[in-house]
């Protein structure tokens, strides 16, 4: 006669709360790496001007590169790009096992 063992795992109450948790933590973080990711460009795009304007000055590019921060984080949230949902995947296979 062949015994087996099986390894049951019980969740309880926070243990699903924590795995559910950590889910909402890799998504925040998917999207904020997106938001980072279109900062960059953002930010190459601004270098990439040919010349400089006739009252341009450090504050306002200083301000610029602020803007360009909240526009990054706005259209993260707006536009679907696919690179949050595509480190999610990659993320949460490693998470599950």
């Amino acid at each position: 006669m062949e015994t087996k063992f099986i390894n049951q795992i019980q969740d309880t109450g926070f243990t699903l709360f924590q795995r559910n948790n950590e889910k909402a933590d890799l998504r925040e973080l998917a999207e904020e790496f997106e938001a980072m990711f279109i900062n960059q460009m953002l930010k190459q795009a601004r270098e990439s001007k040919l010349s400089d304007g006739l009252f341009s000055s450090d504050e306002e590019d200083k301000f610029g590169s602020l803007l360009d921060q909240e526009r990054s984080r706005s259209l993260a949230i707006e536009l679907d790009l696919g690179i949050a949902d595509a480190l999610v995947r990659q993320f949460d296979k490693n998470t599950t096992e």
